[in-house]
């Protein structure tokens, strides 16, 4: 899920100025940030298009999931209605004096059977977006998927928990490559996808909203929570890279664009100075980012992980390993907050065990302060990239 943050590219040579919080935040002017800092915004098109029975658009998990009744019933029907005030939209960002607009495409808009036709009216509603930012001097930045998928793929054979989703997902990639990809330079094919697994296949607190007793901040219908979560992410990064190659082969050599991935990353620190605590902040780490970044770098998971949940840990062929890393040509980071981990290793004595369990550790959050920020904690996680990933590319879509 995305709100309007800051967008920007990151190198890891170049120290964020803001970090270091010695001014009050109003103090600071675009001066003080580097030259090709990119200002800009971001939403998921669930969150903002409304028109979600209009013009063909066919129901996404996301439709389902809310019109199921979840935090008491809010829906995206109709949301703030960019797909009618678009424009409007884009002069108000131009005005803000935003340099990029990064939005992602909903899958059910345009190709609502999931796969084949192309639906006309999506594709012009893109088009026409697209070239509105563009007219702006706007740069926009496309997400392919943000845990929306059409609700016919979940219902014909279960969305990311089947590797059929990989060929489908691909197949829509290469439709949105081919007809906006003369004008669109970096795209990411799917936005947070350790919190997808975790979120909706654990936890079944987002779209498609599985989970399995006793596990799950929510009562599910389907699901299972010590598996589904590894199947997911393993589907999801087999089709990430995937579309990469086929962008590689067959598009960026013409359209001259990047691609990537976008990944959230917590704020981890100790909760006390305990050995336990401190080592358990470390698989923390492991688990939440390194399960998606490990594969990405090195071609597999962290060894910790293979070893806590075993045979439950799909397993990437060598061909698979070869075609998953690598398969960036930057990653996208988001980060809101920063969490306290607590020793539970306990919990790998249980018989029946889902991701949390797995990771033998507990995450400690502070209730009155719902989302407690730490400016400091974006630049360790960046450090953290740098020293474990040999520093990557990194734009920072969302942060706040």
């Amino acid at each position: 899920m995305e709100t309007c943050w800051w967008v920007l590219w990151w190198r890891l040579l170049v120290v964020l100025a803001v970090a270091d919080v010695g001014l009050a935040i109003d103090e600071y002017s675009r001066a003080d940030f580097p030259d090709g800092f990119i200002f800009g915004a971001g939403t998921s098109a669930y969150q903002v298009e409304g028109a979600a029975n209009q013009d063909g658009r066919s129901p996404s998990v996301w439709d389902t999931f809310a019109h199921g009744g979840f935090a008491g019933g809010p829906t995206g029907d109709i949301a703030v209605d960019q797909y009618h005030k678009y424009k409007e939209d884009v002069q108000l960002m131009a005005e803000m004096g935003l340099d990029a607009y990064r939005f992602s495409i909903s899958w059910s808009r345009l190709i609502p059977d999931g796969r084949g036709d192309v639906n006309p009216k999506g594709l012009e509603y893109y088009n026409n977006l697209i070239n509105e930012l563009i007219s702006h001097g706007i740069k926009p930045l496309v997400s392919l998927y943000n845990f929306d998928h059409p609700q016919v793929l979940e219902d014909e054979y279960g969305g990311w928990v089947s590797r059929k989703m990989v060929e489908d997902f691909r197949a829509y990639a290469e439709v949105c490559f081919k007809v906006f990809g003369d004008r669109v330079s970096h795209w990411t094919t799917v936005n947070e996808p350790n919190i997808l697994a975790h979120g909706s296949y654990d936890q079944g607190i987002s779209p498609p909203g599985h989970c399995s007793p006793p596990f799950g901040a929510a009562a599910c219908v389907h699901g299972n929570s010590t598996t589904e979560p590894y199947l997911v992410l393993h589907n999801i990064l087999l089709a990430h890279a995937s579309t990469v190659e086929l962008y590689r082969r067959n598009y960026q050599g013409k359209q001259h664009g990047l691609i990537g991935i976008t990944l959230y990353a917590f704020g981890f620190a100790p909760y006390s100075n305990l050995t336990e605590d401190v080592e358990a902040t470390q698989r923390a780490k492991a688990f939440y980012l390194g399960w998606a970044a490990d594969p990405l770098v090195y071609g597999d998971y962290p060894e910790i992980m293979k070893r806590n949940v075993g045979s439950r840990l799909p397993r990437f062929t060598t061909e698979e390993s070869e075609l998953v890393k690598g398969a960036f040509d930057f990653l996208g980071l988001i980060h809101y907050m920063q969490v306290s981990v607590k020793d539970n290793l306990s919990s790998l004595s249980l018989e029946l065990r889902d991701f949390n369990a797995d990771m033998g550790a507990e995450i400690m959050m502070d209730l009155i302060v719902q989302f407690p920020v730490r400016p400091r904690a974006l630049q360790e996680i960046l450090e953290d990239f740098k020293q474990l990933y040999g520093n990557p590319p990194i734009y920072v879509l969302e942060n706040g």
